[in-house]
């Protein structure tokens, strides 16, 4: 495995990039800007290679980005209701910054800090200490995100916290992939499956109302894959309520610690395929319903809305406030340990 670093200065102060290729060619460049994915480069059926991952002409542009490309949330990725978090008996108010809802960890998240970074071996470390307090979340917060790219066209993410204090800890990589690469257009045709029986209904503002509802009979169905666009436009409150899919599934037959394969994305015309393990127990699909005005692209645009799609494997939005959602408390003496991999194949 081939890394190379490269340095550049910005108005936020110096950003690492990182450049990970494999012995086929195949490259992931990696930032230090919200410990992100700047760019994937795989081949298509016929060995044509091509950036599958949106993002941006400048390093900088990443800072306080709408649509989070790339990069990973926290300390808590999705929503929280009204910003309210309760731990350990203690009230927390965190930062209102999505209608009334706090998301992402808020606007000062971890995906709008410049995280310290190294190389091991075949793989990139980007680490951050989480003070107490920041953000107004509980305890302080060791972070690590290792990023290990194979010969296999694999890019395996590990996600790992300890805390000194009781808190909260979800986190997830916000990439947004376009499998017939990231300046094409539309993924509204792209074929999704999903291992996922069961969606959370939310509120008109995405958060959940605690049901984990079937999706059989409805839009949410993607238990056999379907394109993206087939049904969002049918008259559905998920649907309607974010403007296209902006929702969080439930892991079939979730169990801790186990990795599986909770998503399958297949281009049309390229015959790129991209698989998404995890061992966390749930995954929001996101179709970039907003990505219009999004900072320029490498070709000189911004992307439009449905330009790509983000498969976020994480814990379940506002799981603080719901009991019967899996727990996110993270304690003194244990290690929040999570595994997301994306895989590219072609068919």
């Amino acid at each position: 495995m081939k890394i190379e670093k490269k340095v550049c200065a910005t108005i936020h102060g110096d950003v690492t990039l990182y450049t990970l290729t494999n012995s086929s060619g195949s490259r992931v460049v990696l930032s230090s800007l919200g410990a992100g994915i700047v760019s994937v480069e795989v081949p298509d059926s016929e060995g044509n290679f091509a950036n599958v991952a949106i993002g941006y002409a400048d390093p900088a542009d990443y800072m306080a980005d709408g649509p989070c490309a790339g990069k990973i949330p926290g300390r808590y990725a999705n929503r929280i209701a009204g910003g309210k978090l309760r731990v350990d008996g203690r009230d927390y108010q965190l930062a209102i910054n999505n209608g009334p809802n706090a998301l992402h960890g808020g606007p000062t998240g971890f995906q709008n800090r410049i995280w310290n970074s190294r190389v091991e071996g075949d793989s990139v470390v980007f680490y951050r200490t989480s003070p107490d307090g920041e953000e107004n979340y509980p305890g302080t917060v060791e972070v690590e995100a290792v990023y290990t790219w194979t010969d296999g066209d694999i890019l395996e993410l590990e996600l790992t916290a300890t805390t000194d204090a009781p808190t909260v800890v979800s986190l997830t990589n916000h990439a947004y992939w376009n499998l017939e690469g990231e300046n094409s257009g539309s993924v509204l045709d792209h074929k999704l499956y999903l291992a996922a029986s069961r969606y959370l209904p939310t509120d008109e503002s995405l958060i959940p109302t605690g049901e984990m509802a079937p999706v059989a009979g409805t839009p949410m169905d993607f238990t056999v894959a379907k394109t993206l666009g087939k049904d969002i436009r049918e008259p559905f409150k998920a649907l309607e309520y974010g403007k296209g899919y902006d929702n969080c599934w439930v892991v079939d037959d979730f169990s801790r610690g186990s990795l599986k394969t909770v998503a399958i994305l297949e281009a049309p015309s390229s015959g790129r395929v991209l698989e998404v393990a995890t061992t966390q127990p749930a995954v929001q699909v996101y179709t970039g319903n907003w990505l219009a005005g999004s900072p320029k692209n490498p070709e000189g645009r911004s992307y439009d809305d449905y330009d790509g799609v983000a498969i976020e494997c994480q814990g379940m939005p506002d799981a603080p406030n719901h009991v019967d959602f899996p727990s996110q408390q993270l304690y003194p003496g244990e290690v929040y340990s999570e595994i997301i991999e994306f895989k590219f194949t072609t068919k």
